[in-house]
């Protein structure tokens, strides 16, 4: 119980520290209307002269990126990365060295803080906008989905932040991650769905992209939810979500115990 005080207690304080910058997250969420505004354009634009494209009518593509949009907010992993970089460069990282508190449990107590802001903030542009989108917002009504779904977004949102602190991390061994984080970027921005819907794309593409922890970042948990997938999928998919988080907060742990035996304790 000490222990998840002390977690509890970080929650609170990031909690604290990014309700100071919710003006930046709900000016960046209302932004986030005019991407949409292209997609729904693009979209439009694709789907003109047919019904369906690889299965799904337009309504259900549309549903996908605005259920996308939302889930970006809620589990995506903005800067932790560089949190974490600027954390150990500095010499911040020391003051964790001689407290009994666990640094992944510390940063991760803090990201989810930080998601529930900008969650929230974000719902509210797509609440102003829903008249508009209403008509194009085709969910399922299947009770597993919310079953399944739910779980697959907690471990989605522990995927992002661990792949965000493992390039963190990297700071150990390099003074500069942009480079790592921008091609990471790009990497999920096509593995993960955000680009396209992965089922649209060529079925070995797609196949190979279940393999990897991209695919179980943002496209598995909106595809649950939105019927881009059956239960038998839903389940098979959660197994090999559960393995990605096991094997990189390994990654983590490892980089973690090797980066220590590196490091300089020097200001903090």
């Amino acid at each position: 119980m000490s222990a998840l005080a002390k977690y509890r207690h970080a929650f609170l304080l990031g909690l604290q520290s990014n309700i100071v910058y919710r003006w930046n997250f709900a000016i960046r969420a209302l932004f986030s209307l005019f991407h949409l505004a292209f997609v729904f354009i693009l979209w439009g634009a694709a789907y003109k002269g047919q019904t369906e494209i690889g299965g799904f009518n337009l309504d259900q593509t549309l549903t996908y990126f605005v259920l996308l949009l939302v889930m970006q907010f809620f589990i995506g992993a903005f800067n932790e990365d560089y949190q974490i970089s600027e954390e150990i460069r500095n010499g911040l990282i020391n003051q964790f060295l001689l407290k009994p508190i666990n640094y992944y449990a510390y940063r991760f107590s803090i990201f989810v803080a930080a998601r529930a802001v900008s969650g929230f903030l974000a719902l509210v542009p797509i609440l102003c906008a829903l008249p508009l989108l209403k008509d194009h917002l085709v969910l399922p009504h299947d009770g597993w989905r919310i079953a399944l779904g739910l779980p697959a977004m907690a471990m989605a949102a522990m995927i992002q932040f661990t792949i965000a602190y493992c390039f963190g991390l990297l700071s150990f061994w390099f003074l500069e991650i942009q480079s790592f984080i921008i091609l990471s970027l790009a990497v999920e921005t096509v593995l993960g769905g955000q680009m396209f819907p992965l089922d649209l794309m060529p079925p070995w593409f797609f196949h190979l992209s279940q393999w990897l922890p991209y695919y179980y970042q943002m496209y598995f948990p909106t595809a649950i939810f939105t019927g881009r997938l059956d239960m038998a999928s839903a389940l098979s998919g959660l197994a090999l979500q559960a393995f990605w988080v096991v094997a990189l907060l390994a990654i983590g742990h490892l980089l973690w115990t090797r980066g220590l035996r590196r490091h300089t304790a020097v200001g903090g």
